[in-house]
């Protein structure tokens, strides 16, 4: 016998098997008017109504719906009400502008587009078929509980959602994700995690973000609760996690930071950190420094888990969680070995190819970037998809990161991994940001360069930053260079615009290399 597997799945089960069990703690200061707390029952009638919605407007299955919204109980609910008719939703970036948006809408083909009241003015040039803006309007056009969604016949190659990268070097691509792609890594991932019926997940993490990570569909098949936060703030997170019992977090390392500086606070005035031997924090995004993951241990009392992958692989690959054998090693030498991007997820394998790259085969890997055949082809190559990323398998089958492909340094003939050198210069307690790149040199070839934020009324100087490396790396590891800034170029998701940073540097060079 085979099932289908989709998204529908994941409702489901929390409606049957949890009906009455709190669902959804809305954000409390929505702007389009929160839904408070509802059930399972209740989040399972309104996914159904929203199906019945899109029935009556006209959108068929396979017909592309989108959303730019902050995380809410709304947003949440449409990756079943959409997804799970058979429609694709296209979850947008509230954090870009209105041409990278209209580019979204058009490229997707997306004949609805739902708005956040925040980003209505923002966005009003935005144009689709047909436009609403989220909350009032969009529920009473949207949401029809007075008639049964027509019923689709479970496919699970179907889209289940198109997610656009961020696209630090180009236009974003849609990563098309199907049905079999996102239920397998939520499946997978809520495993490795040990999501329970005792979980309450916070979601730091915007739910635009690759479907939360796939975390919102485990956690809804396990009756956990989903309680929503609009806006990160470290102090409003500790609050939540104390108000509500939160035991599970996922977000990227800027996320941590913002705790971690809270608990600091807190940590001063004698206050108790809520949380604690009871969170589990799950970060990916960029390799957190070393001395991050040990605060997270020492100073939140909350295990640190780090996971690897992309968009394109839905986006688990890899997971570095403690293990039995890190019990007798110090706080240090554990954060050393999560540090490290992680083991394969289970059913996945892991290579790396004559250049470098990490190579990853999965069943969590995209059907394909949408209308963009030769990008596919180019990402997913002799049977495997083609990360992008630079690093090494180590003797315990662990994949180490050690650079993006092209943001490799190779300094006097010797490669030096960016990410390698922006720990070690992060861990000097007045760098709050650095980001490590190669510029054009004529001795060395290219000259490893630090860009550095300090804290406010900081005096560290150049000197005093490159001995402090030099007793962490390797001479030819060391930065010859160090420029202090007020800020550092990022995309909307928060990542290190690198090669904006290089550009000023290599402008007038006639190739991109030294």
């Amino acid at each position: 016998m085979k099932i289908a597997l989709t998204v529908n799945d994941f409702l489901r089960r929390g409606e049957l098997v949890y009906p009455d069990r709190y669902a959804i703690v809305d954000e409390p200061d929505q702007p389009a008017a929160g839904w408070g707390s509802i059930d399972y029952r209740e989040m399972a009638r309104r996914a159904r109504a929203m199906a019945a919605g899109l029935d009556e407007l006209g959108i068929d299955v396979g017909e592309r719906v989108a959303m730019v919204s902050h995380n809410s109980a709304r947003l949440l609910t449409a990756f079943f009400g959409v997804s799970g008719s058979g429609r694709v939703l296209v979850p947008i970036n509230f954090r870009l502008v209105a041409a990278e948006v209209s580019y979204i809408v058009e490229h997707s083909g997306a004949r609805l587009l739902l708005v956040d009241p925040e980003l209505a003015e923002a966005l009003d040039g935005v144009e689709c078929e047909r436009k609403m803006i989220i909350g009032a309007e969009s529920d009473t056009v949207l949401m029809k509980f007075d008639v049964e969604p027509k019923p689709w016949e479970p496919d699970e190659n179907a889209t289940a959602t198109i997610n656009y990268t961020s696209g630090t070097t180009a236009r974003p691509k849609g990563v098309q994700l199907t049905h079999r792609n996102v239920w397998i890594n939520a499946t997978t991932f809520g495993w490795h995690m040990g999501v329970s019926d005792r979980d309450v997940y916070l979601h730091t993490l915007p739910q635009f973000h690759c479907n939360g990570w796939g975390m919102l569909y485990a956690v809804s098949a396990m009756g956990g609760k989903h309680v929503i936060i609009r806006k990160i703030d470290g102090h409003e997170i500790l609050r939540r996690v104390e108000q509500h019992g939160v035991t599970l977090i996922c977000g990227a390392p800027a996320v941590l930071n913002a705790v971690l500086d809270a608990a600091s606070e807190l940590a001063a005035t004698g206050k108790p950190i809520p949380g604690r031997k009871r969170v589990r924090i799950v970060v990916a995004g960029a390799p957190p420094p070393t001395t991050t993951i040990e605060r997270t241990e020492v100073e939140l009392g909350w295990e640190f888990v780090q996971i690897y992958g992309l968009t394109e692989t839905a986006p688990l690959i890899t997971i570095n969680r403690n293990r039995i054998e890190y019990d007798k090693l110090s706080s240090f030498e554990r954060a050393q070995k999560l540090s490290r991007a992680g083991a394969p997820s289970f059913g996945t394998t892991m290579a790396i190819d004559a250049e470098g790259e990490i190579l990853a085969r999965s069943n969590t890997v995209m059907a394909g970037y949408w209308e963009q055949p030769d990008q596919t082809d180019a990402a997913i190559s002799g049977g495997f998809f083609h990360t992008g990323d630079g690093g090494i398998i180590d003797d315990d089958h662990y994949v180490v990161i050690s650079d993006r492909k092209k943001d490799v340094i190779i300094s006097g003939g010797e490669n030096v991994s960016s990410i390698e050198v922006e720990d070690a210069i992060f861990q000097h307690p007045d760098v709050t940001e650095v980001a490590v790149i190669g510029i054009p040199d004529e001795k060395w070839g290219e000259l490893v360069t630090a860009l550095v934020v300090t804290v406010a009324g900081s005096e560290l100087n150049e000197a005093s930053l490159i001995a402090f490396a030099k007793e962490r790396l390797a001479g030819y590891k060391c930065p010859k260079r160090i420029e202090f800034r007020a800020e550092l170029a990022r995309t909307a998701t928060g990542k290190l615009q690198k090669f904006k940073l290089r550009e000023p540097f290599w402008a007038d060079a006639d190739k991109k290399v030294n």
